[in-house]
Parts: structure tokens; sequence; C-alpha cells
């Protein structure tokens, strides 16, 4: 089965001729902001495998940028969405009721970790979508107009989330943007100020929070924080435990709503369902989570759940669409759940992460050009720099290692503020054997690409 099958590239060169034909198309009549660095046109693929139209065989350790954490095509995934087609393609739910909305929001309740005896949620597409009605619903509960959130950040590319988003190449040319947005400085330890004590790390990250209190808008116009607690396109930078504990006292003494971006680390990824469960085995709980990619498979969906008190803040009309949380998707999110518990995938991604790290850190022992590994679980990052003592960001090597990976059968994408991370984002159904067939890949290519 395709599944099981090694990288195998047949072409002489990539893109192969099929796929090459369908890729000339696609720069005819796509636009060219819509950018792919791949050179594959994708004819089929089942978990961490994918086949071209000419029959090259790529490792992906992408995920559809941590959508596919149950691997592609997965069977089950597959016949429940032909069942639930069969009966009905959609019912907006703010029209009419259907059970696989009410039983998703359900399981949902009792798995996000937020604060709250009674729990609601609700659907959208994207995780762009649930960021905005996050902080929707934030305004609407606390009447407060602003919001903070960090460098480093990615939360969408709607109107209000490109303001949330901190790299501003998503906003370029989309001025003015939405205001109410204020940045403060992700803990982003590997890059703190050079000549600082690692003791003071915690206050001085801190104290960014404070300053835009100081110099922007009082603690009482805010409505919310808002943090990924696993930076993705920030650069796969956890946000350490000690620093959480201070940014929920600080929601807590100024009447602030702590959001959790858990688009990309949410849904197994981390070795648990979220990544916020973490905070909670610490004594710490958001207000409102929201999470996207992974919850359906592939299929748009979005959820954001918070306490009913929260929740039920909002006015009519405000929140709710025309395809959120439709039946397709909703059967398909329901037996994601069902899989990731049934076939312990959240030991899973631990078990990955252990032996992705193990060998990034046995790299990062013999070559110059890495500088930091970090992560949690199956989401880790791997830092490249021109040299470890200056820690110069290296992003041309970083693109000519992600392309010369692909050539040889593996699909892996950079992140990272200054674009020299690669991100690891593998279908945590990947077999050992097709785990370090990758790794071996990366390593190969980091030799070539130093000489």
């Amino acid at each position: 089965m395709l599944k099981d099958e090694l990288p195998k590239i047949i072409t002489n060169k990539l893109p192969g001729p099929k796929s090459k034909i369908v890729i000339e198309n696609r720069e005819k009549y796509i636009p060219n902001a819509i950018g792919s660095i791949y050179p594959l046109t994708i004819k089929r693929a089942e978990g961490a495998i994918v086949e071209d139209l000419d029959g090259n065989k790529f490792l992906d350790f992408i995920g559809g940028v941590g959508v596919l954490n149950i691997g592609y095509s997965h069977p089950e995934i597959i016949e429940v969405v032909k069942e639930q087609s069969e009966k009905y393609f959609h019912a907006m739910f703010n029209t009419m009721t259907h059970e696989g909305y009410v039983n998703l929001a359900n399981k949902l309740c009792e798995l996000a970790p937020v604060k709250g005896k009674d729990k609601k949620a609700y659907f959208a597409n994207s995780g762009a979508e649930a960021d905005e009605n996050a902080v929707k619903i934030a305004k609407a509960y606390t009447k407060r107009p602003n919001i903070i959130v960090f460098s480093g950040a990615f939360h969408g590319r709607t109107h209000y989330t490109m303001a949330m988003t901190s790299k501003k190449a998503y906003a370029k040319g989309m001025g003015p943007l939405a205001d109410g947005v204020y940045r403060a400085k992700f803990p982003y330890y590997y890059r703190a100020p050079k000549d600082m004590k690692e003791s003071d790390y915690l206050k001085y990250y801190i104290n960014s929070i404070y300053d835009i209190f100081e110099e922007c808008a009082d603690p009482s116009t805010f409505a919310a924080i808002v943090v990924e607690p696993l930076q993705g396109e920030g650069g796969f930078i956890p946000a350490p435990i000690e620093w959480v504990k201070e940014l929920r006292a600080i929601c807590d003494k100024y009447g602030i709503l702590l959001i959790v971006d858990e688009v990309q680390s949410g849904i197994g990824r981390t070795g648990k369902m979220f990544c916020s469960d973490y905070w909670k085995e610490a004594g710490i709980e958001p207000d409102i989570l929201t999470c996207a990619k992974s919850i359906a498979a592939g299929i748009p969906l979005s959820a954001i759940v918070a306490s009913k008190e929260i929740m039920d803040s909002v006015a009519p009309g405000v929140i709710g669409g025309t395809f959120g949380g439709n039946p397709l998707a909703c059967s398909a999110a329901l037996k994601v759940i069902e899989i990731i518990k049934r076939d312990n995938l959240l030991n899973r991604s631990l078990e990955i992460g252990k032996i992705v790290t193990k060998r990034y850190k046995e790299m990062q022992e013999k070559y110059e050009i890495i500088g930091d590994v970090r992560g949690i679980g199956a989401m880790i990052g791997i830092e490249f720099v021109k040299d470890k003592k200056t820690k110069e960001p290296a992003p041309e090597l970083t693109k000519k290692i992600i392309l010369e990976c692909a050539n040889n059968g593996l699909l892996v994408e950079g992140a990272g503020t200054y674009n020299n991370v690669i991100r690891f984002l593998a279908p945590l159904v990947i077999s050992n054997a097709q785990l370090n067939a990758g790794l071996d890949i990366i390593e190969n290519a980091i030799k070539v690409c130093i000489k």
C-alpha cells in the first residue's frame, strides 16, 4: 500500500513531465501570490506518502501545515464522510439543527481545557475565522475595544487577523489595518538580547506587556490577550510555562480574557489533545480556545470554545455563518477524535518527538549551521544560522535545504521571523522507517548545502 512505502524519485528531474504541465497551467491561471516551491503535482496520497502524476513518491513532513495529524486519506474518514454525504451535504446551523454539530460541540466542550464548569462551542471554517471570532466574543463579554498579540504571531490573513499577525509580509499593501491591536514581545529565549542574564528573560518579556499599558492604552481597555502556546509561523517557539503563569496573572488582575490559539498546535500534535493541556497541568487555563487544521482531517472546519457565561454574552446575529460546522466536516471531526484516542496517537506524537529531537540534537552537535532545536511532542523546529556564536539567521541556506530535500523525495517547510527555521509536522501515522528515511534526507541535504 502507498502508505507503507518510502520516498522514491523515478524521473530524471523534478517536476516530472506530467506534473510540469499542470504547474505551468497553475502559473498561467492562479495568482502568483499563492506561491508553491515544491516540484510536484499530487495524484494521490495515503498516510505520510504523496505520489505525484509521474509516479514519484514523496514523504511529507509538512502534513498540510498541520492539517493531517491522522494522515492522508484515512479510510475511516472516507467512510464517515461518504455515509454523511448520502444523507445531506449541508444544513446551515443558523436555520436548522443537525446532530453532528451538537455532538461535536459536546465533545470539544469535554476536551478543551478552558476555564468554566459549563462550556459552549461553535464552528467556523478556518483558523483565521476562529481567531477573529474569539476576539469578537472577548469584546462582547468585556465591552472593551483592544487586544494584545505578540511578536512572531500568526493568526491569519483576514483583514483583522492580518493586524494580529506579526510578519507584515502577509499584509503587504493592505493598510491601513485594524486598530486596537497592540504587540508585546513573545518569549523567544534563544534570541533574547545579547548579554542578558537568563534569569532576567522572564521579566524582560513580561515587561513588554506593561510597556503597552504605559505607552499605548490603559489595561482597562483591553478585551483579550491572544497567544499561541507554541508559535507556528513564528518559528516553533514554545511559550515557557513560567511566562504563561505571569500572563494568566496579568489577565486576572485587569479583567482581560486569555485566548489560546491552538489552530496549529491542537488535535494531538504536541502529545496532548491540546497543547494548553500542559498549561492545565500547571494550574493555568485560558478563557477561550480556538482550533482548526487537523480537527477534520482536511475538510474545512474550525472551532471556538469558551465558558457558557462568555459565549452567551454575544448578541444574536454577531456570530455564525453559512458553512460553519457543515455536516461533512463534523462527521469527519468526530471520527478524528475517536481515531486519535483509540490508536494512541497522543503517545505516538511523543515517541515521534523523541526520535526527531534526538536526531536533530545530534545534527546540532555536528553542524555549525544549526543554532537551536525546540518544540513539544511532534511539533519541532530546527533553526539555521550562519554560525552559532553570532546566531545570524541563514534564510538562503534554509531555502536551499528545503529544495534539496524536495528533490530527494522529502517535503519540508520553512518558518520563523527570519525564514530560517524548518518545521516538523509529519502525520502521526508515519512509520519509524519513513521517519528515519526523512531524517536521513534532511541530514544529507545539510551536507550538500554547506559544501
